[in-house]
């Protein structure tokens, strides 16, 4: 079997290391519009050769696509347009309603099946690939009824071989979930780093006084702005809310210690970690 990944950054790279050991996968293509990605996949041995994206969908049985959600969304119908009997197309975005929009009634559209595996790091590029990132991790599948039965099962087995548990959903409910789960995290993340940026002494106290909690609650802040600016913008109307429920709560903690209501912040921190039950 012979695959393509389109997009040889964390994500696609990391579906490469991990699938060296599915069997009957014998030939990974690499597409990437990044030259010098390109060029680091191939001298990693994530990919077998690299080529353009013409090749790979004239010989790969299967297409997975690891690029930023935007450019998923323009190029899945050029994709399904050409799309041959039997070939199946992954996508592994963090958005589903546009994508999955985006192709709704094309006469291929089942060959397509929408996922996102729920896993990666505040890393990008070839570089930042790594084994076993997906192992007991979840990937969100969508409308797989609207999915062939033989792309289903290559779909599943593919997921089942880097480790991959599964959950099904709408693209709606994908997106609600991921905004939460998912994109606010990123979003809190950026705007912390911006507001201790802000501050005066912020060139002296990061670097010498952040410890480990700063630097945990900080990390996402590095995420490459060229997947996640797509990801706001295309799922605005889901992460909005989640912000607004975000600040509600901000609001909240403000005007406890606006009090100094002791009892009251006890109450809140309390009630947060409860979260430790749901992580388990």
């Amino acid at each position: 079997m012979t695959i393509a990944f389109i997009g040889l950054g964390l994500i696609g790279g990391s579906f490469a290391i991990d699938l060296r050991a599915l069997p009957g996968a014998e030939t990974f293509l690499g597409v990437d519009t990044n030259p010098e990605h390109a060029k680091r996949a191939r001298e990693l041995g994530l990919v077998d050769e690299v080529v353009e994206l013409d090749e790979a969908m004239s010989r790969a049985e299967t297409i997975i696509l690891a690029i930023p959600v935007d450019a998923i969304a323009k190029l899945l119908p050029q994709l399904l347009d050409r799309v041959r009997p039997g070939q199946t197309i992954l996508d592994l975005g963090s958005t589903k309603r546009a994508v999955t929009e985006a192709v709704t009634g094309h006469p291929n559209r089942d060959r397509y099946v929408a996922a996102h595996p729920m896993a990666g790091t505040e890393n990008c590029g070839p570089d930042a690939a790594l084994p076993g990132l997906f192992k007991g991790k979840v990937v969100l599948l969508c409308d797989l009824d609207k999915s062939a039965p033989d792309a289903c099962r290559k779909a599943l087995e593919i997921f089942h071989a880097v480790g991959l548990k599964f959950e099904f959903m709408t693209p709606e409910q994908h997106d609600s979930h991921a905004a939460f789960v998912s994109h606010l995290s990123h979003v809190v993340a950026y705007a912390l780093s911006l507001a201790v940026q802000s501050e005066e002494k912020a060139g002296y106290a990061v670097p010498r006084l952040a410890g480990g909690g700063f630097a945990s609650t900080v990390r996402l802040a590095k995420s490459n702005p060229e997947m996640w600016t797509p990801i706001f913008v295309q799922n605005a109307d889901e992460v909005l809310p989640a912000i607004d429920a975000f600040l509600s709560e901000m609001q909240t903690f403000r005007d406890a210690l606006a009090a100094h209501d002791a009892p009251r912040l006890d109450t809140l921190i309390r009630n947060a970690n409860h979260i430790k039950e749901l992580l388990r």
